[in-house]
């Protein structure tokens, strides 16, 4: 029979040379990735029956991205995330990412190897989920996401100057989800401006009013696009990839198409202002 495929990700090479030899001598074959761009790399090029990956590595992404390619790519693999620190968050993740099991790194290295082994032999539990589209994602996902994004938005120093309710400072974000869950579901080719929205514009006169400067409203759409952006690396197991690249640039161009709609109101509004009565 073939070796089994053990695919290691972890960016300590003392822990990567001993957990190769050590494989190695119990018949398996592996490959060893020192970070997360190089791990999808190869699981992009090879296939594998097992990936142990470290969660916590240098970089914007972890062993969950990790784990998150390979259940998209090779649902059949076996999943087991390697960590120093067995906090439920993580667990909760993982268990979100699908997961087999979280490893928590051992002392004795032979110790890992054995563990590692009993889980090889009771194989995976994977069962792959329900795909869904980004726009399905963000329509069910809008009130959470609304909460993150008016979270951020209260500790940052300069919006939070502005003395608003949730409702006056969130008022507009419902309508904005809805106009963008529509314009992802329309699937115009990439370049094509949506409708206008009346929303946007009545948002920019009474960000204004309000007492918001052009660069706060800059700001706090910033805020908005990093929020879903959070959302959708939430739901990443689920993600429907064959078009997401083209969604994320679709979602983008939305909310920056509904900023210059608002700034356009806010700025004609401040030019009208300095006009002789």
């Amino acid at each position: 029979m073939a070796a089994v495929k053990i695919l290691l990700v972890d960016d300590d090479e003392m822990l990567n040379t001993i957990m190769r030899s050590l494989l190695e001598r119990e018949g398996f074959d592996i490959t060893v990735a020192c970070n997360v761009r190089e791990a999808l790399k190869l699981i992009g090029s090879e296939r594998y029956d097992v990936l142990l990956s470290d969660l916590h590595m240098p970089g914007a992404a972890d062993g969950l991205t990790v784990i998150s390619a390979m259940r998209h790519l090779n649902p059949k693999a076996i999943a087991v995330l390697l960590t120093s620190f067995p906090e439920m968050d993580v667990a909760a993740q993982a268990i979100l990412r699908q997961a087999d099991e979280i490893m928590v790194k051992r002392t004795d290295p032979t110790e890992m190897v054995e563990a590692i082994k009993r889980r090889i032999a009771s194989g995976t539990t994977y069962s792959q989920p329900k795909v869904e589209s980004v726009a399905a994602i963000l329509e069910r996902a809008a009130p959470s996401c609304i909460e993150d994004w008016l979270l951020e938005v209260q500790l940052d120093r300069k919006l939070s100057l502005v003395p608003l309710t949730p409702e006056q400072r969130c008022g507009h974000l419902p309508q904005l989800f809805r106009d963008l869950v529509a314009r992802l579901r329309a699937a115009l080719p990439l370049g094509s401006k949506g409708p206008l929205s009346p929303f946007a514009a009545n948002h920019g006169s009474t960000r204004r009013q309000q007492g918001y400067s052009a660069a706060m409203m800059v700001e706090e759409s910033r805020i908005l696009q990093v929020c879903i952006f959070n959302t959708l690396q939430k739901n990443f197991a689920t993600i429907d990839f064959s078009v997401l690249l083209i969604q994320v640039m679709t979602i983008a161009d939305e909310v920056d198409s509904q900023l210059r709609q608002a700034m356009e109101c806010y700025v004609e509004e401040s030019i009208l202002d300095t006009l002789p009565a």
